[in-house]
């Protein structure tokens, strides 16, 4: 496969993919999302022992690209549907793979992009790094990360995100537990290098079990979670309020809520 909006780099058992969209802040589009699991599916069939996600310059993710928004008023059930089910093939291939995951964030990771960061095993992010999941400002239920989200920092603090869609820095971040370890910008490259190296010279065997139970015990939960999601965001995406959500966002106003 080409990829047009991920790059892929193999260094010594270590394999980088970095989101490649510097122009549009490395923002999520269909495209990307199919590069993202077809990566992660040949990562989990490779030698690799270690995966390091980052995103090209001054951010990881800032969410779905605008362009992407445009369409959705436009989109039948059915397609919505479908890429609902593709967002969570994503979520769901980077938390079963079988080697150590580690987020490498710097600016914002939003929505989405916010996502990628919490599920990897090790998120370590600049002091500059935000994240938020900010889906409800505009009419959206942030449905298949609310799971994942509450699998990593408990049901209150997944709610104050949630529920207020506020964008945190990488101090608070931290507190939450959704950041491993703050590590200034010019220092990150040598630390995820320094982490990766710990962790590859670990059993691989090991590891690859110890991640294949760790997925085990909580998958019945999250593939129900997941399904509740997608049936929590369909339903929302009939609603008066998605609709002006989504309007009053590429309009840069304010949306008005239905009573």
């Amino acid at each position: 496969m080409n990829f047009t909006s991920i790059r892929i780099a193999d260094h010594a058992l270590i394999r980088t993919i970095t989101l490649h969209r510097p122009e549009r802040r490395n923002a999520m589009t269909p495209e990307m999302q199919k590069e993202l699991i077809a990566a992660l599916e040949d990562t989990a069939r490779s030698t690799a022992r270690v995966l390091v996600l980052t995103g090209a310059e001054d951010a990881f993710c800032s969410g779905l690209d605008i362009n992407v928004l445009k369409t959705m008023n436009s989109e039948t059930a059915p397609e919505y549907r479908a890429n609902m089910e593709r967002i969570a093939r994503l979520f769901l291939a980077l938390f079963a793979l079988p080697i150590p995951t580690i987020a490498a964030v710097h600016g914002p990771a939003v929505a989405g992009g916010a996502g990628l960061a919490i599920i990897s095993d090790f998120t370590l992010a600049t002091p500059e790094a935000k994240f938020g999941f900010t889906e409800i400002r505009i009419g959206f239920v942030p449905a298949l990360v609310s799971a994942f989200l509450q699998l990593q920092i408990g049901g209150k603090q997944a709610r104050d995100l949630l529920l207020t869609g506020r964008v945190i820095g990488a101090d608070e971040a931290y507190r939450m537990g959704l950041v491993t370890e703050i590590v200034p910008q010019p220092e990150l490259a040598a630390r995820v290098q320094q982490l990766a190296e710990m962790l590859i010279a670990n059993s691989p065997q090991a590891l690859s079990r110890t991640k294949r139970l760790l997925a085990t015990h909580w998958r019945p939960w999250l593939d129900a979670a997941i399904e509740a999601g997608l049936t929590a965001s369909s339903e929302a995406r009939e609603t008066a309020d998605f609709r002006e959500g989504v309007v009053a966002f590429l309009e840069k106003r304010k949306p008005v809520w239905s009573k």
